[in-house]
């Protein structure tokens, strides 16, 4: 992790914190915040001084002036070093058009990105365990082609994880946030969709937000480990053939549109029935891709 993200993150948080407090009010303990912030004493104690240094509290922790006055750390400061590699590297094969066989090398993959091998090891070694990459010596590593049976167990684990999390997030009351950011999600989808047959490239991004909002209502870290697998295997493995790629982008997000739409509805019936279409859709493309 980049030196200082979990401090610069946290501040961030404090402010959002601050936001919700008037001028003069006195702020929540170092034993609220650390709870609040979800970090150690010493970064509170980090945060508040900084916070102070900044005039927005006063020596006795009191808020001086509204947070939204003061600058706040940039998302390139406060996301953590090994999500930005993940992140660039997922977009390095999705864009890359690599294929079976393709050799990657850990010191190379390293100064690309600007990280250590040790990072990129740990990374590429999450893949292996389900058999996508093959490690080899001195640090090297090959992609591995599909079989239609790899593809079938894997979306057979996609399934049920996904089945889970669509009947739970039916299931959760109105009010809870997952119900606005699903609502900002369709509004997403339908702008997509007035543009798609030019910018149909840039469903794979809105198919994988849309996926891991569904995923995240119920947090499990074994689900979320395993949706970045899925977003590399899927939208990598989708992009081979270019044939159809449009129309294909179109249909899946016209079916996500359905699936949304029985979300909102809460009716558990439409949202299976959604769901199912979508990834059997899904699992055919994967599927034809294997043959490819």
């Amino acid at each position: 992790m980049k030196p200082d993200t979990v401090f610069k993150r946290s501040y961030n948080d404090a402010m959002d914190l601050l936001g919700q407090l008037a001028p003069g009010a006195a702020l929540p303990s170092e034993s609220q915040l650390c709870l609040a912030l979800d970090v150690s004493r010493t970064t509170v104690r980090k945060v508040l001084r900084a916070l102070a240094e900044a005039g927005l509290i006063s020596a006795d922790k009191r808020l001086l002036r509204p947070p939204h006055e003061a600058p706040r750390y940039g998302p390139t400061e406060t996301i953590p070093q090994s999500k930005r590699f993940e992140e660039a590297f997922l977009s390095f094969v999705l864009h890359g058009n690599a294929r079976p066989g393709t050799f990657l090398n850990e010191l190379d993959l390293a100064r690309r990105f600007g990280v250590a091998t040790t990072m990129v090891r740990e990374f590429l070694n999450r893949f292996q365990r389900v058999g996508l990459i093959d490690k080899r010596p001195n640090g090297g590593w090959v992609f591995k082609g599909f079989t239609a049976r790899f593809a079938i167990e894997l979306f057979e684990i996609r399934e049920m994880f996904e089945l889970r999390s669509a009947r739970l997030f039916a299931a959760l009351p109105e009010g809870h946030p997952v119900w606005e950011a699903l609502d900002a999600m369709r509004a997403d989808h339908l702008a997509l969709m007035g543009r798609i047959e030019v910018d149909y490239r840039l469903f794979p991004d809105l198919d994988s937000a849309f996926h891991r909002l569904v995923n995240a209502a119920h947090p499990n870290r074994f689900i979320e480990d395993f949706f970045d697998i899925i977003t590399l295997i899927f939208h990598y493995h989708y992009q081979w053939n270019k044939s159809d790629e449009a129309a294909r982008n179109a249909a899946a997000l016209a079916e996500h549109l359905t699936y949304i739409e029985a979300l909102m509805a809460r009716d558990p019936a439409r949202v299976e029935a959604a769901c199912k279409a979508h990834l059997a859709s899904a699992r055919q493309t994967l599927l034809r891709s294997t043959r490819g």
